[in-house]
């Protein structure tokens, strides 16, 4: 199988965090690809009529995208278990938060990156950070007992929407007041998942 990536998306990071985790680098390949949403990928848009990544081929099956699918998809495929049963609904929604994050943090980047600069709309990115603001906030507050747990697929979420704070948006300061979260991060940081899919600034 081949997973069609970007290092900077923090969703394909999703991906490639839990492909080390789960051991399938002999598995899936990683193909990095370079796509915009003004400039679509060809073997992207075969994949994925949305032309977003990642998108996972597969031998003699249709594509697959979205990363929450694809993560289903690896975690069903190697038999692991970071969608436990007993928690799953913990994990979807935590992992949902997460997603949340990193699209309110890609549509700051759009806006700055791909706007004339006379046609940039300064509330509405502030309106963004207050989405991630928020999302992080209650993290701190609500699930940190949660990432504390055993590894699962909402704790690689969290963790690599940080990673991308920390990429694009850093002045902005997210670990101002969630000391716990901060903390956290630091430690789970660490990994030899995360130290492999790091992107450089």
């Amino acid at each position: 199988m081949k997973l069609l990536m970007s290092p900077a998306s923090p969703f394909a990071r999703k991906c490639r965090v839990l492909l080390r985790e789960a051991q399938l680098m002999d598995t899936v390949a990683e193909v990095n690809v370079t796509t915009s949403p003004f400039d679509t990928a060809q073997d992207v848009a075969v994949a994925n009529p949305l032309g977003k990544i990642p998108a996972l081929l597969r031998e003699h099956a249709p594509a697959i995208y979205d990363s929450r699918v694809i993560t289903r998809f690896l975690d069903d495929h190697a038999g692991t278990a970071f969608y436990p049963s007993a928690r799953l609904w913990e994990v979807l929604t935590l992992e949902a938060t997460a997603d949340g994050i990193m699209e309110a943090a890609l549509a700051i980047t759009y806006e700055a990156r791909m706007r004339p600069e006379d046609r940039q709309m300064p509330e509405w990115m502030d309106a963004q950070w207050a989405k991630v603001s928020r999302a992080v906030a209650s993290i701190d507050d609500r699930w940190m007992s949660h990432l504390n747990g055993p590894l699962d697929m909402g704790q690689i979420g969290v963790a690599c929407a940080l990673s991308y704070l920390d990429l694009r948006h850093d002045a902005r300061g997210w670990r101002s007041g969630n000391d716990d979260l901060a903390a956290w991060h630091k430690t789970f940081m660490q990994r030899d998942s995360m130290q492999a899919t790091v992107v450089p600034a």
